[in-house]
């Protein structure tokens, strides 16, 4: 069965309109990752490109999209993969011209074996061209030659574009702010996401192998109808916790250990990201407890004061200096917080930010900061991360031994709107008596 754009034609539309309205004789030149090959003749799975799918909505490898300005009937055109019968036996139907012309409202639709004659006439008499280099190496050189034959010589004006700019800073911060029908799909995703990770609390048990439990959240994402995670999941038992972005998932489970697991699913190309912390038995042991409540009080107090106008550059010192304090209080550090803080001595137990921009991708794309130390405003329609954590690797000599070898990070999606944040994710049990009570029902 042959799909059409997720949303309707004129969300894309709009969106098309507002990147080529921060642009004067322009054009803009779009380009489909190829497949890539994982090993002789076997391909990864594949994603398609982000910047495509917000501005069109079409998922096909081997594509091209142009955007011009100012340009009488043309100004979305369309290069897709001709139709194929031999190749689509084996790979699946293509759409095609004809097809992708009716079910993507382009303007002009080509196949993309004609892109290399296009692109002259396309290009020709714009001041600016907007594309990204060194995403395909083969496009490039298509575009290079394209550029070359129109420049001028003794007998002949030069039309090409003066330059070559990257789309990425105008059409990111359009990304950054999600509208009503992204936002719809984020919230099925969160709660999908959601579902999956109170399975695992309610399923998990002493002596499962962290890949068991990584592989419920794939089954339940695909179930669910999803691409499958947004991420390679992280489930990381014991002193796995503290390694960020531990992914062999190869270790067995154990009674009287932490497991953090760190996962989301993507919807409709669009992610969620949600990590929880549980003890593997039933119940938190005493320093486990402390570790964990720190850094809940901190991610809770992130969380409220999420707000329009506020930061992620001011949240993330908030958190830096709220994440020290605890440090100080459970014994990982000594001195003066503020001086502590300012001497960065936090890095050995918490060493990354407390979020990241969520959307098309897991760390989506938009600006932090305008310009240096000039942060960029949280707006209405903006969803993030919240993450804080702390790690203390077993084999760290400094601190106190009953602390070593637990990690701990709890992280919810939260939507900024008019009047605060929303919290995506809430439908996880992050309060301890809440997960105590689930892990001793789960294994009861």
């Amino acid at each position: 069965m042959k799909r059409g754009p997720l949303f309707d034609l004129e969300v894309y539309a709009r969106r098309r309109a507002r990147l080529l309205e921060q642009m004067e004789e322009a054009v803009v030149l779009l380009t489909a990752a190829p497949p890539r090959i994982k090993s002789h003749d076997t391909e990864y799975p594949y994603r398609p490109s982000s910047d495509i799918l917000y501005l069109t909505g079409f998922t096909e490898p081997h594509s091209a999209v142009v955007l011009q300005t100012g340009a009488a009937g043309s100004a979305f055109v369309l290069f897709v993969q001709d139709r194929d019968p031999e190749k689509e036996r084996w790979q699946g139907d293509r759409l095609g011209v004809e097809e992708a012309a009716v079910l993507y409202g382009a303007d002009e639709v080509h196949p993309i074996s004609r892109l290399k004659e296009e692109l002259g006439r396309l290009l020709a008499g714009k001041r600016h061209l907007y594309y990204q280099l060194n995403l395909d190496r083969e496009m490039d050189q298509t575009l290079f030659g394209a550029l070359d034959q129109l420049r001028g010589t003794r007998v002949k004006p030069d039309r090409a574009p003066n330059g070559i700019l990257d789309p990425r800073r105008l059409l990111h911060d359009l990304r950054r702010i999600k509208g009503p029908e992204e936002i719809e799909i984020m919230r099925q995703a969160a709660a999908l996401g959601a579902e999956a990770h109170r399975v695992a609390m309610r399923s998990s048990r002493p002596g499962q192998m962290e890949y068991e439990v990584a592989a419920g959240f794939q089954y339940l994402f695909q179930r669910r109808g999803a691409v499958g995670t947004s991420f390679d999941t992280i489930v990381g038992g014991g002193d796995n916790a503290t390694v960020l972005h531990y992914s062999r998932n190869d270790c067995r489970l154990a009674e009287g250990d932490l497991v953090l697991i760190d996962a989301g699913a993507e919807l409709h190309y669009y992610a969620s990201d949600i990590t929880r912390t549980f003890p593997v038995g039933r119940s938190f042991s005493p320093a486990q407890r402390d570790v964990y409540q720190a850094v809940l009080e901190v991610q809770k107090g992130v969380v409220a004061q999420v707000r329009p106008g506020a930061s992620i550059h001011e949240l993330n010192r908030w958190a830096r200096r709220a994440l020290t304090q605890a440090m100080v209080d459970l014994g990982l550090l000594t001195g003066e917080v503020d001086s502590l803080v300012e001497q960065e001595a936090y890095r050995p137990y918490y060493m990354h930010g407390i979020g990241h921009y969520l959307g098309l991708d897991t760390h989506d794309v938009g600006t932090y900061l305008i310009e240096e130390e000039k942060p960029m405003a949280l707006e209405p329609g903006v969803v993030f991360t919240v993450e804080p954590g702390l790690y203390i690797p077993k084999e760290s000599e400094q601190p106190p031994p009953h602390l070593r070898g637990i990690g701990v990070r709890i992280e919810d999606d939260l939507l900024v709107t008019p009047s605060g944040g929303e919290v995506l994710t809430g439908q996880v049990p992050k309060e301890i008596d809440e997960i105590e009570a689930l892990r001793r029902e789960a294994l009861a």
